[in-house]
């Protein structure tokens, strides 16, 4: 007599399975670091698994030139995760109602050539740019007006699904930040990969990633819910973008959770120094690294000067005008002091008189909250200057 018991499926070792996926990404991939291989690994295996996560990480291949293996990068990646949806051509309307599960099961969104999207048209793109960040948190919703004429009503749209990309330069900064950024780059003369031939190595790709769907859900409930042990110093955003790609290492097991928490120190640190792409963090570095370093107060004429005279600054060029004063003042005052007042020039009394200037201990307060650490030198508290009877700064 034949049994009609369901069978059940034989446990996978997680983390040998994603040593082969992997190992699958060095076939054809040559990323900038060994940390790029961990993450985006565990960005495939997370892709299975973003329904037991509170925030999905977008994944994010960049390169300053083309020819840098982005878009290979991305197509290795949609032979390992679920639904695949192609959407460099796809409006925002449909991926609206994709995500939603009207047109089938949620896809993960793979995004090439994101660049033209955020390039010069960005202002005509917000949709897709709110789509983009309302997605990364679970249970936000994309509201729209559906129906026609006057029959109209507003629906909620879920739009939390799983996110890669690639393109040329950088994304909008609210972007970035809800990102794991791979800075490619042109491969070397001795860098070797095998050649990708779609026919023959999407198939190998695609028994992967059904492995992974299968070890996905003999590990869901383990998963669901898990806080990872972040690494120290790892908060705030970072931790929200790694704490799923750390419960995959976690429920992996092997070496996976040390390589991951190794590879997210190292990618943290690297999208600080990404925060120099917001150019009031950039003033605001520079003006602590480069220009008030060693003085307490400097007239606003010396900083400006200063400012435009940095290498591989922006500031001499500013949409082909250097920055002036009434510049300087208008990024500054966005930013607030240790009072929670607008930050602005003071007097400061010179040996020729009386001029406007800025002092450190007005910066203070942004440059701990907003500036990267400076190298191997850490911030220093100072101490507030005692005001003149006059209402100047002694």
């Amino acid at each position: 007599m034949t049994s009609t018991a369901p069978q059940t499926t034989a446990p996978i070792d997680g983390a040998a399975l994603l040593n082969e996926v992997e190992a699958f990404h060095r076939r054809f991939n040559v990323f900038p670091t060994e940390a790029a291989y961990v993450a985006v690994t565990l960005w495939d295996a997370h892709a299975h698994l973003i329904d037991a996560f509170d925030s999905t990480p977008r994944i994010a291949f960049l390169s300053p030139e083309p020819g840098s293996g982005k878009s290979r990068a991305l197509e290795i990646v949609e032979t390992l995760v679920p639904n695949r949806m192609a959407a460099v051509d796809a409006s925002p309307s449909a991926l609206f109602r994709a995500v939603s599960g009207i047109e089938g099961e949620r896809p993960t969104i793979v995004f090439d050539e994101i660049d033209t999207v955020f390039g010069p048209k960005a202002g005509e793109n917000e949709q897709l740019r709110g789509f983009l960040n309302a997605g990364h948190r679970r249970g936000r919703l994309m509201y729209r007006c559906v129906g026609d004429g006057s029959n109209q009503t507003v629906q909620g749209f879920p739009s939390y699904c799983a996110v890669a990309m690639a393109g040329l330069g950088s994304l909008p900064d609210t972007i970035l930040t809800r990102s794991v950024i791979i800075r490619m780059r042109r491969r070397a003369w001795n860098e070797k990969v095998e050649p990708f031939r779609q026919g023959i190595h999407e198939p190998q790709g695609n028994v992967l990633r059904d492995r992974l769907a299968v070890w996905a859900g003999q590990v869901r409930d383990r998963v669901q819910g898990a806080w990872p042990e972040m690494p120290d110093g790892v908060t705030d955003r970072p931790a929200d973008v790694w704490e799923p790609l750390l419960a995959v290492a976690d429920a992996a097991g092997g070496t996976w959770p040390q390589r991951a928490r190794a590879a997210c120190v190292q990618l943290v640190k690297a999208s600080q120094g990404d925060d120099k792409g917001s150019l009031g963090i950039r003033l605001l570095t520079d003006l602590r690294d480069h220009v008030l370093i060693g003085v307490d107060r400097l007239p606003t004429i010396a900083v400006v000067d200063r400012l435009n005279a940095l290498d591989d600054a922006p500031w001499a060029d500013l949409q082909g005008k250097p920055l002036d004063s009434r510049r300087l003042s208008r990024m500054l005052r966005d930013y607030v002091t240790a009072d929670n007042e607008p930050i602005t020039s003071r007097n400061i009394r010179t040996s020729g008189g009386v001029l406007k200037g800025y002092y450190a201990v007005d910066l203070h307060d942004a440059w701990q909250r907003y500036c990267p650490p400076p190298p191997e030198i850490p911030l220093q508290a100072l101490h507030p200057l005692l005001p003149s009877s006059d209402g100047t700064a002694a």
